[in-house]
């Protein structure tokens, strides 16, 4: 933990948990004060019964009989400075496919994010798409779709497990829209919807489905258009079925 004398001088900082086991970075965030303790203590407390990856990864190191590495990054940042450079590296270190066990990808990373070239020119081109024709699934896979393997089988891939989605919607969906960072990248048409098991064979409430690409006369309604004009800043629900 840091001493009174530190904090004073600390500022709002840019911290790396790093996992002892492989010296690589599993979460980048940003705070004051003790915050870069505070996630193992969360776990050893119990303090928030929530599981996540981060957790997982965390009580993984402990039960190792191990300590979590503390990397501060850059510090003394006005708050906004550290929104900035977490996003930052969080889409930095995402791009080359290794995955953070961060909930969300960072302050405005959705449209101010990493890119490729094309992507950047696609944003800036794409129309807004100001209405659904048919039951959709709108699905986030900005934590999936690993940039640099541009194929329509990747986009399908990510796209199609594993979600919550409720009797009720799957009955009634007809097509799934691959959305990332913003822009309809694929459109498929929902076959059926299969369960996901843990790897204890338990259900853990999530779903899949078997589709195809959808017509061309379907998916030239949705695809490379922008919902970017309708999405809420920080939403951490990766599913959507309306505007």
């Amino acid at each position: 933990m840091f001493d009174n004398l530190t904090i004073s001088k600390l500022g709002y900082y840019v911290y790396a948990l790093i996992n002892p086991i492989n010296n690589k970075p599993f979460y980048i965030g940003k705070g004051k004060e003790n915050r870069v303790f505070s996630h193992k203590e969360e776990v050893i407390n119990c303090l928030n019964n929530n599981e996540s990856l981060k957790k997982e990864e965390i009580k993984l190191i402990i039960e190792k009989g191990l300590d979590i590495k503390h990397i501060i990054i850059r510090h003394g940042l006005k708050e906004s400075e550290s929104f900035l450079i977490e996003s930052t590296l969080i889409d930095f270190v995402n791009f080359f496919e290794k995955k953070l066990t961060n909930i969300v990808s960072g302050h405005d990373s959705d449209f101010y994010g990493i890119k490729t070239s094309n992507e950047i020119i696609r944003q800036y081109n794409a129309p807004k798409l100001e209405k659904l024709h048919h039951n959709v699934i709108i699905i986030n896979i900005n934590k999936k779709y690993a940039q640099s393997k541009l194929s329509n089988e990747t986009i399908y891939e990510a796209t199609k497990e594993a979600w919550v989605v409720s009797k009720t919607k799957r009955d009634i969906v007809e097509y799934a829209l691959s959305e990332y960072q913003g822009i309809i990248i694929g459109v498929y048409k929902i076959k059926n919807w299969y369960s996901i098991t843990t790897n204890n064979n338990k259900s853990n409430n999530r779903w899949g489905f078997n589709g195809e690409t959808a017509l061309n006369e379907i998916s030239e309604l949705y695809i490379n258009k922008s919902i970017m004009h309708v999405k809420k800043q920080g939403a951490a629900n990766p599913i959507r079925y309306k505007l």
